[in-house]
């Protein structure tokens, strides 16, 4: 069956179940390799994308339930050469180790920050507990999520010029 999906402003039709999960779709239909597969069972976040504004476990969400939904993924975020705020974030921060939990971390983090790119360490570590880190680099990701806020707030006040 034919489902239609917005994925990082795109319209894109795609041939599958309306019961599989979104992550199949994303990575085997779409090719968009960011969202990975960590758990299967949605304890993990490594699949976290976003569905409209909210952060969204990909490995339990059917895409019958997406049909007119705006979905982004990392990579709607930027580009290599233009990366988005948060993505230079983590970049200067140096937030990544192996990268695995990374994807999922910026899109729960991208959610916070679309909401009020103002918050606090304290609402950083609550919003993205749901995500599991095995290299242990919490503490690079909050300051990068910290420090995203910052360069939205900045591009905010500058009238979105960059």
């Amino acid at each position: 069956m034919a489902v239609t999906l917005t994925v990082n402003g795109t319209t894109r039709q795609v041939d599958a179940d309306p019961e599989t999960p979104l992550l199949y779709v994303l990575r085997d239909h779409l090719e968009l390799n960011g969202a990975k597969y960590g758990c299967g069972i949605g304890q993990c976040g490594a699949c976290t994308v976003m569905v409209g504004n909210e952060a969204v476990l990909s490995c339990v969400t059917p895409v019958l339930l997406l049909e007119g939904r705006s979905i982004t993924t990392v990579e709607g975020l930027g580009t290599l050469e233009k990366p988005g705020p948060l993505q230079q974030a983590f970049i200067e921060e140096q937030a990544a180790q192996c990268g695995y939990c990374i994807p999922g971390m910026m899109m729960r983090a991208q959610a916070l920050l679309q909401a009020d790119p103002a918050v606090d360490e304290a609402a950083i570590r609550a919003h993205l507990e749901p995500n599991l880190c095995r290299c242990g680099t919490h503490m690079r990701i909050i300051k990068a999520v910290m420090r995203a806020g910052e360069l939205m707030r900045q591009k905010s006040q500058s009238g979105g010029a960059s």
